[in-house]
């Protein structure tokens, strides 16, 4: 299994970010290694909520299901996936006030199908590329949640 966290402040109130965060719709916009929606359910996220989204790794387009497990807004929301091969995924986005904004705390367990040597060859192909486009895609989040404020006041 591997994990990958990374936690950004962001200059919008939770309420803002986590309507933007909870809509697929949105997706597109902050996340670095979404390539498309390819369906969602209709209204707003709650547990039980469904989603089937094209990832891009490495030149390699993915698709993974995601339902949501947990949905406490505007503070957690927990999604569990799964994509290719029986591989896996949770991710967590956990949001607090902090400072006039917002503390997000993404984590993202990811468990390669075929058990210990799948972990190993998932470690050599992607390698450190988790942690980069985590950290990206924070900073893109950061910085349309702040232009989306900005624009509110």
């Amino acid at each position: 299994m591997s994990i990958v966290t990374a936690s950004a402040l962001i200059s919008a109130p939770p309420e803002m970010v986590w309507a933007m965060v909870m809509d697929p719709e949105q997706l597109h916009t902050w996340v670095t290694v979404h390539r498309k929606l390819i369906r969602a359910d209709e209204g707003p996220p709650r547990v039980g909520f469904q989603m089937d989204q094209r990832i891009h790794l490495r030149g390699v387009n993915l698709d993974v299901h995601w339902k949501l497990i947990d949905c406490r807004r505007p503070a957690l929301a927990v999604w569990e996936g799964r994509g290719p091969a029986r591989s896996r995924a949770r991710t967590e986005y956990a949001l607090s006030a902090e400072n006039g904004g917002t503390r997000f705390d993404y984590r993202n367990e990811f468990r390669a199908p075929l058990g210990p040597l799948g972990a190993i060859v998932s470690r050599a192909l992607v390698g450190g590329m988790p942690d980069r486009e985590a950290k990206r895609t924070l900073e893109r989040l950061c910085a349309r949640a702040q232009r989306g404020a900005e624009r509110e006041n």
